[in-house]
């Protein structure tokens, strides 16, 4: 099947006009996609450098420049024409007319179409309304878009095109470009951050023999030369925390991780993690630092200590709220979409038992209530997901996780029930869990062996035993505290973005159509 056979028929016309003019643009003698173009300047750095320049400076100085970008519009004015081009984040204009030009160029010109690839020299110059413009010399033919952009007025709309077809996305939404710029602006501010305090970056498996580091269903493959299963990492977790064992006091990776789990506004099968240790530290350290890092991206990517995200205000000034996952279920019991009916709420003490957390659990009267035998830490985290997660906007520390529900994170001295531990919220969403880690190899052991035993019960998330794991804790790791932190959750706060897909380049989508 040819391509145009896939193609709406207004489109196939406008792609034979498009084939049309490359083959004219050949028959006159131009490469029809060379290897290079000598560029003086970026049209980002022109429009840098000379955006204040006066019309008279520039006379003055006559500055000459060799740029390129796509075209974005023409307007002809008889033997005379305006060429607005772009290199995807700044724009200018070509001022040409035909008088100046060689024949050859000029028949160049009118076979150009929106979304060409062209290189323009000339100096630069004011217009009689004051727009900087290059007054062209020559005109370099740099590639063809067989395939016209979206309208320049009206954009990609389409969320499905617009994630599928990221490339045109780029092209018609320049806004769109910018969130990416922020993006990787985070990202090297988190990298100093942690560069300036002591810690050494590093990097660890993607593929591990085991499907360790987190709760959650893996993405498996074989290894053909080993013929061995291997898995797509979940979390670098064990990894790092072998490299404290081996003597880094102070570690982190921005790592991707993969989970084979649904999709949603929140989560993308494929994602970015920051993951950090520190030794000789506890999870309340861990407070701290974070409320360091994040609200310095804040005021760096933002500019202020409050910012809007989606219809909330959301204010960074600290010190954030401290809740335990019990006090907050309490809280917020009240403040839910079915609030009106739920009447008073449970105490401390009713959601200290599993059979009084399931109590309350049924009390919300909502579809696929989980069963009464599931474990204390399981119950009690789906009731504090239904009924105060959705609710916790401005930052807020939970601690106090059940220990069943947190497999690698160490007990608290005086409460082993709970663990030393704590997830951040932000705009009723997860951005970071940290805890004290474990230390001790038995104790580990007995940990992994309980997730074997909910395993085999059907459990697809729950975690296998590591031996590796068990034997690097044996030669003894110090006391430390470790944390996570999803970067693209972050970025979606940071750059006010409603969809994880909006902070992904490429996201995962269903496969487009399938070819016979």
């Amino acid at each position: 099947m040819s391509d145009e056979e896939d193609q709406p028929e207004d489109l196939n016309d406008q792609l034979r006009e498009r084939r049309r003019s490359l083959d004219e643009i050949i028959k006159l003698g131009f490469d029809p996609y060379p290897h290079k173009f000598e560029r003086t300047h970026t049209i980002s750095r022109l429009i840098e450098t000379y955006s204040s320049s006066s019309a008279e400076d520039l006379e003055a100085e006559k500055p000459r420049t060799r740029a390129a970008g796509r075209i974005h519009a023409v307007n002809k004015m008889g033997k005379a024409a305006f060429i607005r081009f772009t290199d995807g984040r700044e724009m200018i204009q070509v001022y040409l007319k035909s008088n100046e030009l060689d024949e050859k160029t000029w028949s160049l010109f009118k076979l150009l179409d929106l979304g060409d690839m062209i290189g323009a020299e000339g100096r630069l110059f004011r217009t009689r309304t004051g727009e900087l413009s290059i007054h062209a010399e020559s005109i370099a033919f740099l590639s063809k878009a067989l395939l016209p952009p979206p309208d320049k007025h009206y954009g990609l709309h389409d969320i499905e095109v617009r994630y599928r077809q990221r490339y045109a996305d780029l092209i018609s939404n320049r806004a769109v470009r910018g969130v990416f710029e922020k993006r990787a602006r985070i990202i090297r501010r988190i990298r100093a951050f942690f560069d300036a305090r002591g810690y050494v970056e590093v990097e660890t498996p993607m593929l591990s023999p085991l499907p360790t580091g987190a709760a959650a269903r893996p993405f498996k493959t074989h290894h053909n030369a080993l013929d061995i299963d291997l898995y797509a990492r979940i979390a670098p977790e064990l990894y790092l925390k072998r490299l404290v064992v081996g003597g880094f006091e102070k570690v982190y990776e921005i790592n991707r991780n993969f989970r084979n789990e649904g999709l949603s506004i929140r989560h993308n099968p494929e994602f970015t993690m920051l993951e950090f240790y520190e030794a000789y530290s506890e999870y309340e350290d861990l407070i701290e630092l974070t409320e360091d890092l994040i609200s310095g991206l804040v005021n760096d990517v933002r500019g202020s200590e409050t910012l809007t995200y989606c219809e909330d205000e959301i204010n960074f000034a600290r010190p954030w709220e401290r809740l335990t996952m019990r006090d907050a279920i309490v809280k917020y019991w009240t403040r839910g979409e079915a609030g009106t009916h739920r009447g008073t709420g449970p105490t401390r003490e009713e959601l200290s038992t599993s059979e009084g957390v399931f109590r309350w659990l049924a009390a919300l009267n909502e579809p696929d209530d989980p069963p009464a035998h599931r474990g204390y830490g399981y119950l009690l985290g789906e009731l504090f997901e239904r009924v105060a997660e959705p609710h916790l906007v401005n930052p807020t520390f939970i601690t106090e996780f059940p220990t069943d529900l947190s497999p690698l994170s160490k007990q608290n001295v005086d409460t082993p029930d709970f663990v030393d531990r704590f997830e951040l919220f932000i705009a009723g969403m997860e951005i970071a869990n940290a805890f004290c880690e474990i230390n001790d190899p038995a104790d580990q052991r007995r940990r992994f062996e309980a997730q074997a035993q909910l395993r085999d019960r059907g459990d697809e998330e729950a975690m296998v035993i590591d031996e590796d794991y068990i034997r690097a804790l044996s030669y003894g790791m110090p006391p430390a505290a470790g944390e996570g932190v999803g970067i693209d959750r972050l970025v979606m706060i940071l750059t006010n973005q409603r969809s994880i897909r909006d902070v992904i380049l490429f996201p995962h989508m269903r496969p487009e159509f399938q070819k016979g």
